[in-house]
């Protein structure tokens, strides 16, 4: 089958293709591709996928490096049918700018993806009814696509939910495959230090006196 022939064009136009967007960059310098690389914002512990063929063979795509995208093993396979729903939890709040994916040239090739936005508890009934974040295509294509997202849709994104809702089979393959899956973005830290320095930065002293003598005067009443 053609989804084996995964060394055509091994390396090179991968990094030309990544770099579409890094016209100063050399192909062969790899931090480009790197830099808004969420690989070490995604919660792994908790990442899952329904009717996935392999126990955590979801989680395992999404766990290779940059460096291991064109790798062939592991691969998430579909089970019952060609549709695969993946949760994919960040460690923070992330503003998503594009999903990374490689799948092949065969049938097996997801076609439809939609992304829905903090949707953690969604199953396939939830996801075929609901109006997704935003729907994308996926090619049939051997090289990593990035295939770039509404940023404006992403911007408060704690988690995905990828629903593969069908392949390029036309309903002729069960089996839906995927070999490599990554985010880029910006990944922002849930702490409270930005939010005091805007509020003091913006604070009215009038209005935080006010605010202070409430709590204070609330504290003593309880006392």
């Amino acid at each position: 089958m053609s989804h084996h022939h995964h060394h055509h064009g091994h390396g090179h136009d991968d990094e030309h293709a990544e770099a579409h967007d890094h016209v100063h960059d050399h192909s062969d310098d790899i931090t480009p591709a790197l830099q808004n690389l969420l690989y070490e914002q995604i919660d792994f512990s908790k990442l899952h996928t329904l009717n996935e063929d392999d126990s955590n063979s979801g989680r395992a795509i999404c766990q290779k490096t940059w460096m291991q995208r064109l790798d062939p093993e592991p691969e998430l396979k579909s089970s019952a049918d060609e549709q695969l729903l993946m949760i994919i939890p960040f460690t923070g709040q992330v503003r998503l700018h594009s999903i990374l994916i490689r799948t092949s040239q065969s049938d097996h090739s997801p076609k439809t993806l939609k992304v829905f936005v903090n949707a953690d508890d969604i199953d396939f009934d939830t996801a075929s009814e609901k109006e997704p974040t935003q729907e994308l295509s996926v090619s049939q294509s051997s090289e990593v696509q990035e295939i770039p997202v509404k940023r404006a849709y992403f911007n408060t994104t704690r988690s995905l939910a990828l629903f593969f809702e069908d392949n390029w089979s036309g309903g002729e393959e069960d089996e839906t495959r995927i070999s490599y899956l990554g985010f880029k973005g910006d990944f922002m830290k849930l702490n409270k230090e930005p939010v005091n320095v805007l509020y003091e930065a913006a604070a009215n002293p009038g209005d935080h006196k006010a605010i202070v003598g409430t709590d204070v005067g609330v504290g003593r009443s309880i006392q």
